[in-house]
């Protein structure tokens, strides 16, 4: 132990942060209990007016036409996917990103191209996407990483110079803006993900909006069965409807949403602001134009200005009572369910470092003023014991 490091708690040293501070905030509140109760005493569980009204609210405030429920974010995905490519095709994917935006591609039949990552904003590198073009390129699926909005100019240049249909995952980015429009607006389709831990969090769910009247009707047809009319199935589908306790919990929850995607917005800025003092680490950047909404705020620590990993480094911090993770640990390209993709294809440089250099931050907008300060104040101390 040298004697810069004695000081820090994992060293026996006096924590910042007496009580760990909360990496994220899922509890519901009152009114989320409520909405959840009238519909469990209504008797009417399954999909109805509930869904419908989130459906209704939720396109209007990210500027998509259409908005339909479904039973998860990886639901949404493969109901986006299914009509929009084909078995064979190729589509250009994110190396760096959760693995359900690929996993669905591959479960559609199709084939994954992995693109490299930005190394600032960590989106996908659409300069490297044009490059891996093919005449069996259909489609682009690209993440809407952390919150933040893709280069959504490239994606859909490149799209119409190409003929390639697009799908984003909004899994992280609910209500984020792209050039003062909601990212709704844009692309083929768009996915979401109402997981516990997302921004708009209803234990389970998803959804996905479209602008194109046919594709929406196609989407509820896959969703329910092919059904028409009770017992009438045009087509065969899934049973992958949301239920109406779910809509509920999501309608009152967004409510809350924009004054607390405000909220990280400017905890964000504080660590922003924290963060340009201390060598060795970099904010996430932003995809000019974008407004992200910071669903994690993932910090990057450059590994010859320290004297310890990553991984150290981010223990050191939990012994000062600040929790970090790591989204993620691995590119998607050393995922063990695409090692046959990665043998031909290979790794992407810049995601495949990625997972030696990322970590979150608690990020919520329960974190309090004096929470975000002994965050930053955590940060420099463990960042000075370490510096080389």
């Amino acid at each position: 132990m040298s004697g810069r490091t004695s000081h820090l708690a994992i060293n026996g040293g006096t924590p910042v942060s007496p009580t760990p501070i909360p990496f994220m905030h899922t509890a519901l509140a009152q009114a989320d209990i409520d909405a959840a109760t009238a519909v469990l005493k209504s008797g009417m569980l399954r999909a109805a007016t509930r869904c419908e009204e989130l459906e209704k609210r939720f396109a209007a405030m990210t500027g998509a036409r259409h908005m339909m429920t479904c039973a998860n974010g990886t639901c949404a995905l493969q109901l986006a996917y299914e009509p929009l490519f084909k078995a064979g095709d190729d589509v250009l994917v994110p190396a760096w990103s959760y693995i359900a935006t690929v996993s669905m591609v591959v479960a559609r039949g199709a084939n994954p191209i992995f693109v490299d990552a930005l190394p600032d904003t960590m989106q996908i590198d659409m300069a490297d996407a044009a490059r891996k073009v093919t005449p069996r390129t259909t489609a682009i699926a690209a993440t809407h990483l952390y919150g933040c909005p893709v280069d959504i100019d490239a994606v859909q240049a490149l799209a119409a110079q190409k003929g390639l249909k697009v799908i984003y995952d909004c899994a992280q980015a609910h209500l984020s803006t792209y050039k003062g429009k909601g990212v709704g607006a844009f692309g083929d389709a768009v996915t979401y993900s109402f997981y516990a831990t997302k921004n708009l969090g209803t234990g389970e769910g998803g959804a996905i909006s479209c602008n194109d009247d046919a594709l929406a009707r196609q989407i509820k047809l896959l969703r329910s069965h092919g059904e028409t009319d009770k017992y009438l199935h045009e087509q065969v589908g899934y049973n992958y409807r949301m239920n109406d306790i779910t809509g509920a919990i999501g309608l009152s929850k967004l409510d809350r949403l924009p004054a607390e995607t405000s909220s990280r917005r400017e905890i964000a800025r504080k660590f922003d602001a924290a963060i340009a003092k201390i060598p060795g680490l970099t904010a996430p950047a932003t995809t000019p134009g974008a407004e992200a909404v910071y669903h994690l705020y993932v910090v990057q620590l450059d590994p010859s200005r320290f004297s310890c990993t990553r991984d150290v480094f981010c223990e050191a911090l939990k012994a000062e009572g600040v929790p970090t993770a790591i989204h993620y640990p691995r590119s998607l390209t050393r995922q063990p369910a695409f090692a046959a993709q990665a043998a031909k294809q290979g790794h992407p440089p810049v995601a495949d470092g990625l997972s030696k250099r990322v970590f979150a931050l608690p990020m919520h907008h329960m974190l309090s003023p004096e929470q975000v300060s002994r965050i930053a104040e955590a940060l420099d101390k463990v960042a000075r014991a370490f510096r080389v």
